[in-house]
């Protein structure tokens, strides 16, 4: 990156490491030295929470809000009827509108931890595009907005490509994602004076059909930028651990979890993350980044907490913190462990450890369950586990039992 901007916004996506394309980098610098520029960020209600592959991108509508322009959230209600094809190996299944509200309701409460809501001048605000999507006259549509797009460009696109190459079907439905969301752009542009597209590097053929459209119907000048395709530095994809989704809602995963993903992140991986994922300086990233040996641990320590706090708070940090020390320098069970509750009726006759140990989210299956006791991966209060066919009854569950898959992953198992 060449380009050495004059605004705080463009200076913080290039330092920290957020940027990997903009439509035009003078252009967007420009109008962010001239006044608050309110710039969006869409979000698919495909689940009742987003998880931690979306963080990025939240963090960005702070770092906008932050350096005094206005952040606007698009929630999908339209398009998530329709579904995102890019980079799908395969159709996503069609969700009910029910389902979508429902989604939408556990979605916004994660923004208000990272941005302020109002009516200010760089206030963040929420959108629906159903609000514009869902009553659309088809063959109006198709004369204002259709006609400004080019199949053969749209073929030309790498999500579509993609799926085209390897013979998978691409509906109708799903090809007209990227008119939506184009449209989506220019109706922001109309309602809210909105200036600027983020998004994921995967979004950059939508987001440029958005500024083409923009230009075309009401010859004006928007721009976009893309934030890099993040993996960790093993190849994985961020935001999936070997549990599942790291989900950003408190009633899907617990501080204590969401706290100990980062705890446990590759090392390679520390100063990269602290710099996207926390507000820490620069230099203090740097610093924590190229620690070595055992002291890495300690940064790592520092990012989980801090990442943690800017979600869950301070004090849900701390705890989780304190949790994570009692139960690896102590030995201790911790109160803020994930725990499985069973009822008198599930033990009555006798659970099994490999049961248990699934619910915990300690393994994927029962297959997994029993490979990791198998390896000498699993305990039970911190004594190897060595029979995968052993059953427990109410009497040795009179107490909490603490599970525990390798040095890391723990859960208790108590009776309600």
């Amino acid at each position: 990156m060449t380009y050495h901007p004059k605004s705080d916004f463009m200076r913080v996506m290039i330092e920290r490491g957020f940027l990997a394309d903009c439509t035009d980098y003078q252009g967007l610098d420009e109008a962010l030295m001239a006044g608050v520029v309110p710039g969006y960020i869409g979000f698919d209600a495909t689940a009742s929470s987003l998880h931690v592959g979306s963080l990025i991108q939240i963090m960005m509508l702070r770092w906008l809000q932050k350096t005094g322009h206005k952040p606007i959230v698009l929630m999908g209600g339209g398009t998530t009827k329709v579904g995102d094809p890019s980079f799908r190996a395969d159709e996503r299944p069609l969700l009910t509108p029910e389902q979508i509200d429902a989604n939408i309701a556990g979605i916004k409460a994660v923004f208000s931890h990272y941005v302020d809501f109002g009516e200010g001048a760089s206030d963040a605000i929420m959108a629906n595009n159903d609000a514009w999507l869902d009553g659309l006259n088809y063959l109006g549509f198709l004369r204002d907005v259709g006609r400004h797009f080019s199949v053969n460009r749209m073929l030309s696109f790498e999500s579509v490509k993609s799926r085209l190459d390897r013979e998978q079907s691409l509906s109708f439905l799903e090809f007209n994602y990227m008119i939506l969301q184009a449209y989506d752009f220019l109706e922001l542009h109309r309602r809210h004076g909105c200036l600027l597209q983020m998004g994921g590097s995967d979004q950059w053929g939508n987001i440029v059909n958005g500024i083409d459209l923009t230009r075309r119907i009401l010859d004006d000048q928007v721009f976009g930028l893309t934030t890099p395709l993040l993996t960790t530095s093993d190849g994985k994809k961020m935001g999936k651990s070997q549990s599942g989704a790291i989900w950003l809602n408190a009633d899907l995963l617990s501080p204590y979890e969401f706290w100990q993903f980062w705890r446990n992140t590759t090392d390679a991986d520390v100063g990269r993350f602290l710099k996207l994922y926390t507000e820490l300086p620069i230099e203090e990233c740097d610093r924590l980044g190229a620690l070595e040996g055992s002291e890495i641990n300690d940064a790592k320590i520092v990012l989980a907490g801090e990442v943690t706090a800017l979600l869950h708070g301070r004090a849900a940090a701390d705890a989780a913190e304190a949790t994570a020390r009692e139960v690896f320098e102590r030995g201790g069970a911790g109160d803020d462990l994930p725990t499985v509750l069973l009822t008198d009726m599930e033990v009555a006759a006798g659970i099994s450890v490999v049961q248990l140990i699934v619910r915990a989210g300690l393994a994927g299956s029962g297959k997994a369950a029993k490979r990791l006791i198998a390896e000498g991966g699993a305990r039970m209060n911190d004594e190897a586990l060595t029979d995968p066919g052993l059953v427990l009854d109410a009497g040795a569950l009179a107490v909490p039992l603490k599970l525990s898959a390798g040095k890391k992953r723990h859960a208790l198992v108590k009776l309600e």
